[in-house]
């Protein structure tokens, strides 16, 4: 457990926190693209990380991120007209460009104009668009953007979108890094007993298991049979590789490897090889609250109609959200819980992945009080997280870079699962199923 000096300096992510000043020595996800569709469309508001900003897209389709108030009387930069390369207060008519700098003054003589604009600019973050994301860096001297896979890939090979969380950003990252849950929150229930999600689906509805099943569907008994996996954890240069190992059939383990990203990504397990790839980054609203990013892609294939169709309603990591990101099963509907449903059909009553994993965490509180927690061994990965991250804030401290916040290529890493024979050693397993790709080849940043 943590102390409760520990606990806010994990927690707490605003101007002037440790936490908050390590968060911004890394490229930041602030909105989704698709959120500014086309070039002078309407501004958007935006809190990251306690701050406020207006995301615009200017008339060639630049993406930016200003302070939301206007220099000359404060007038929020919201209500402008994005227009002309800049947006344009509509009070007096002030316009700002994506960097903030003020390019128009038109309600005072020229002479007065041309002196006041160099120091009328507002505060802007440097932007740079990615993976259908736009991304944010609050400092100066912005290091080249993560090189995530997802980013790399042809869009009809990826799907991204976000969701809102009602809890610290800690505490969702601990959720989505704690594959031992699995074992019980996503689980199903048949005549009475927990049952793997292949026997039962999130109606209720039963599944036959047949004999010699493959590994993509013998995972799920294992996840059942085995509720308290061995964890081993390999650091490399971009953050953690947290893994997991069941009991599988034949003197065989079932290895489930996440990674954890510094600050806050994570690239999920659950996937083998031909699967869709998943990942998130849980980020800062405020302290009370976050956007968790979703990406989905393939490094070989398009992600197909019915795919995207179904990950866009709300599957998996993706959970179904309105118009506003926000999701259909929240705190304030108890996620719809369904009694009769978690009798005889999923471990939770909840249907959904994603809304599972939102209302345990949520149910937390909207901070986590970490110094009554009773940590086991399961518990190895968040720990290491705590550690890792920590770390990371001492070296802000210092003076420091933190790792891997200028070392774009840290992060061009894979998760999954794999199956391998119980003597096979874990540096064998990581090798066996990513290569390269699992950060033992790229050097240290």
């Amino acid at each position: 457990m943590l102390t409760a000096e520990e606990n806010q300096r994990l927690t707490q992510t605003g101007p002037g926190t440790p936490m908050g000043e390590t968060f911004r020595h890394y490229w930041m996800p602030a909105l989704l693209s698709r959120e500014l569709p086309h070039p002078d469309c309407p501004p958007v508001r935006v809190r990251l990380l306690g701050e406020d900003f207006i995301a615009f897209r200017d008339s060639q389709g630049r993406a930016g991120l200003v302070e939301p108030r206007c220099p000359h009387r404060g007038a929020d930069l919201f209500f402008g007209r994005s227009e002309g390369c800049g947006l344009r207060c509509t009070y007096h008519g002030w316009k700002f460009d994506t960097e903030g700098q003020c390019v128009d003054i038109p309600n005072v003589p020229e002479q007065v104009a041309k002196n006041l604009k160099p120091r009328a600019s507002i505060r802007a973050l440097n932007v740079e668009e990615g993976g259908d994301i736009i991304w944010a860096y609050f400092g100066e001297d912005a290091p080249p953007l993560p090189d995530f896979e997802f980013m790399s890939v042809p869009p009809e090979q990826r799907f991204v979108s976000k969701k809102f969380q009602q809890c610290n950003w800690a505490q969702a990252c601990e959720g989505g890094l704690d594959t031992a849950h699995f074992s019980y929150l996503h689980a199903g229930v048949k005549d009475g007993e927990k049952a793997g999600l292949h026997q039962v689906d999130d109606r209720g509805r039963s599944h036959p298991v047949g004999e010699n099943e493959p590994p993509s569907m013998a995972r799920f008994r294992w996840l059942i049979e085995d509720g308290a996996p061995r964890f081993s954890v390999l650091d490399h240069a971009g953050g953690l590789l947290l893994c997991a190992a069941r009991t599988a059939d034949d003197d065989q383990l079932y290895w489930r490897m996440t990674q954890y990203l510094l600050p806050n990504h994570s690239l999920a397990p659950g996937n083998l090889p031909e699967s869709t790839a998943l990942a998130n980054t849980w980020m800062p609203v405020d302290d009370e609250s976050c956007w968790i990013f979703c990406y989905a892609w393939h490094p070989d294939r398009e992600i197909g109609d019915a795919e995207r169709a179904r990950l866009d309603a709300g599957a998996g990591i993706f959970a179904e959200v309105d118009d506003g990101f926000v999701p259909i099963r929240r705190r304030e509907n108890d996620y719809l819980i369904d009694r009769d449903l978690q009798r005889e059909g999923t471990y939770t009553g909840i249907a959904g992945i994603s809304e599972q994993d939102q209302a345990i965490a949520d149910s937390q509180g909207l901070i986590a009080d970490r110094t009554r927690e009773m940590l086991v061994q399961t518990d190895l990965g968040v720990v290491r997280f705590r550690e890792e991250i920590m770390r990371a804030a001492d070296d802000v401290a210092r003076g420091r870079a933190p790792k891997a916040s200028r070392n774009s290529a840290a992060y061009r890493v894979r998760s999954g699962d794999y199956v391998a024979h119980e003597d096979v050693a874990i540096e064998e397993v990581v090798e066996a199923r990513f290569g390269p790709f699992w950060g033992q080849s790229i050097a240290a940043g």
